[in-house]
């Protein structure tokens, strides 16, 4: 069972750099597909306060809502990064 989550929609550019980078490291994570409506996204909007897409929850660092893909990269990469 992963501690990662990523709260995505399938086509999204963002999040696809996101996943790239989660394949790159060799990290599991759990996918949650968000509704197509923004109006529709309320357990994103719970997270992170906002209903944009790529959302990462790392609940073993406690990250509960980090968005903005190149941040999420970033942070994967200084987190996760070393260990492969």
């Amino acid at each position: 069972m992963s501690n990662l989550v990523l709260y995505e929609l399938p086509g999204c550019p963002y999040c696809a750099k996101v996943k790239n980078k989660l394949s790159e490291l060799g990290l599991e994570y759990e996918s949650r597909e968000v509704p197509r409506a923004h109006s529709e996204r309320t357990e994103v909007e719970a997270i992170s306060g906002q209903t944009g897409v790529p959302v990462l929850v790392d609940e073993e660092h406690d990250v509960d809502g980090m968005a903005e893909s190149d941040d999420i990269v970033a942070y994967l990469e200084k987190t996760y990064g070393s260990a492969s």
